[in-house]
């Protein structure tokens, strides 16, 4: 029987594997830029625990707001990344953008247990055009692939669906 979702993927299955974890972070910021809601934050906990203790190397993708394509500073993910952090009780590397140079050298440094946290999908048109390459890009971060954005499932987007083409497992994670 296929896997498919993160609960009949076991240790043996993820340690030391990278896992790209699409979640839905598209918290609200007040005008200081602080979260005031980190509901969506909390909500993916029980799957980055989950890869954490099964040895993964936990690599999150997410959207934030709606930059058209194109990097908006206010966009960045750095307050996603400090609040995780604390909920998490270990430290959270944010990448400068989801795929290059920058996301390849962050990712191959992590190791078992460790968290990166990619820049804003968004911040490239690919994503929302599910554009094969992109979605190459990306899964090319990792070993497994696991939803755990319910908010997002429902948009054929590059880290949604596209991914999904190019790495097995692909399984649904606890939301």
């Amino acid at each position: 029987m296929a896997k498919r979702s993160l609960a009949s993927l076991t240790a043996d299955d993820l340690r030391g594997k990278r896992v790209l974890v699409r979640v839905d972070f598209n918290v609200p910021l007040d005008d200081t830029g602080a979260i005031t809601d980190d509901t969506r934050i909390r909500a993916a906990l029980p799957t980055i625990h989950d890869l954490i203790g099964k040895g993964a190397k936990v690599l999150l993708a997410a959207h934030f707001g709606r930059p058209k394509g194109q990097v908006n500073e206010s966009m960045r993910l750095t307050p996603v990344a400090a609040r995780l952090s604390e909920l998490l009780g270990k430290p959270v590397v944010k990448t400068d953008s989801c795929i290059g140079p920058d996301a390849e050298a962050k990712v191959a440094a992590a190791a078992e247990g460790d968290v990166v946290l990619l820049e804003n999908v968004r911040f490239f048109a690919e994503e929302e055009k599910n554009d094969p390459g992109f979605a190459e890009q990306l899964a090319g971060l990792a070993d497994v692939y696991v939803n755990d954005a319910f908010g997002a499932a429902h948009r054929a987007h590059a880290s949604t669906e596209g991914v999904t083409k190019f790495l097995r497992p692909s399984v649904a994670g606890y939301l």
